[in-house]
């Protein structure tokens, strides 16, 4: 038999030898990130919850801001999955191995996670329509208006930050199949809807912003799923050398 082959046939060994704690962490991280995923969904109760909102006119931000009926779901949702990204970014982190693009990602969401959590505590403060108007659109840096557009706009920059690493680290190191094909696609839905978000809100008109940003953060769950499970996947290889794992791909196993 052909060393190269007994290698590729050895190699899998390795990975039941890897040490329990690894693999339960690994697990663990998982669990983390597709909780996260699901609990950053729960905007979709506006449409259980006796409120009056128009999804093709509202914003998410609005169903948790200052005196909005039923705010404690959607920030505790927020600020529970934030919370859970955190400790999975840091548990990455420390887990996988340090390749460029993959810490990048382990970062950004790690950050994601932190901007949710301020996201969720510093919501939106509504103008009194009897009194004067808080914050002027001077067009300069609207982020600065309120907290809440800022720690907004850094939890969306720091998600697509972490999308973009890890499907580049996915094609770069030949790994992470579903994050590369699933996750591509999820990747290019969210990005053509925040492009939608971003050119309508310049032009008169209201160009249904509601159902895109409903569409991008739909999207930004899913890809959290998805992760999620190609952690479970295709990280179970993660004690396998690369030696070993280019011998088994060449050796078409």
């Amino acid at each position: 038999m052909p060393t190269e082959q007994k290698l590729a046939e050895a190699a899998p060994s390795k990975v039941a030898q890897q040490p329990r704690w690894r693999r339960a962490l690994r697990w663990f991280i998982a669990i983390l990130i597709a909780v996260a995923g699901f609990g950053y969904s729960s905007w979709v109760l506006e449409f259980i919850l006796p409120i009056q909102s128009n999804p093709t006119n509202t914003f998410l931000s609005q169903l948790a801001e200052k005196g909005a009926p039923f705010r404690w779901v959607f920030t505790t949702g927020d600020t529970v999955s934030g919370s859970l990204l955190v400790l999975a970014g840091l548990g990455g982190l420390l887990l996988f191995s340090r390749r460029r693009y993959s810490t990048i990602g382990w970062v950004a969401l790690t950050c994601f996670g932190a901007a949710t959590i301020a996201d969720a505590q510093w919501p939106i403060v509504p103008d009194d329509p009897d009194g004067p108007k808080r914050y002027v659109d001077t067009g300069l840096f609207p982020q600065l208006h309120q907290i809440h557009a800022l720690t907004s706009t850094l939890a969306v920059f720091s998600i697509y930050i972490a999308m973009i690493a890890f499907t580049v680290a996915a094609f770069k190191y030949r790994r992470w199949p579903i994050l590369r094909h699933t996750g591509l696609w999820i990747l290019i839905v969210g990005s053509a809807v925040t492009a939608w978000m971003l050119i309508a809100d310049n032009l008169p008109g209201n160009y249904g912003l509601g159902i895109a940003q409903r569409i991008q953060v739909g999207a930004m769950s899913l890809w959290l799923v998805a992760l999620a499970v190609q952690i479970v996947v295709a990280e179970r290889d993660s004690g396998i050398p690369a030696a070993h794992r280019r011998t088994a791909a060449s050796s078409g196993r």
